[in-house]
């Protein structure tokens, strides 16, 4: 799609486009396998809030005029953390590094499938200073397959209090 544009950008400037991402957020989480309501909108919107202000914010943003069509953003998950407490313990060589986790990936139905979102995700992980990328994937979501095409393992479940179980993926970053 040679008309859009991507960008990554840090934790300030990723600021004023919160109210963009939430409506990308709504828009993506609503459809199947999600059927994610206001409720999941509302608390996306503190999340990212606090997730902004994680060390190694950074997110990946592809435009399509002033439109956001798609985004990937994460941060630097400390050595000795993982996943919520519902999450299956990690192996330990995971568990004693940092990692970039990775909270959402979303792109707007119409330009999925031309490589919008794996280009989000290469922009996001190209360059990290940490050795993995850990994400939660719903196991019923499209994307899922895509993960597994781009080298992510499962390691785990997680299981929140909102959404059904997902899976932890963990990739290795060169």
């Amino acid at each position: 799609m040679p008309d859009l544009v991507y960008e990554l950008v840090d934790a300030d400037q990723a600021r004023p486009l919160s109210m963009e991402l939430e409506r990308l957020y709504a828009e993506v989480y609503a459809e199947p396998p999600y059927e994610e309501g206001p409720e999941h909108t509302a608390q996306f919107r503190r999340w990212f809030r606090a997730q902004r202000r994680q060390p190694g914010f950074s997110l990946a943003r592809a435009m399509d005029g002033d439109r956001i069509i798609g985004a990937a953003y994460g941060h630097t998950m400390p050595a000795g953390e993982w996943m919520e407490p519902r999450a299956d313990e990690p192996p330990e060589h995971l568990l004693g590094v940092p990692k970039l986790t990775i909270p959402e990936w979303m792109v707007r139905r119409p330009y999925r499938g031309q490589g919008v979102g794996r280009r989000l995700l290469t922009m996001l992980l190209d360059g990290r200073p940490e050795p993995y990328a850990i994400l939660a994937s719903n196991p019923a979501a499209p994307a899922r397959q895509l993960y597994e095409r781009m080298g992510w393992q499962q390691h785990g479940m997680i299981r929140p209090k909102l959404i059904p179980p997902m899976d932890v993926l963990v990739l290795p970053l060169p």
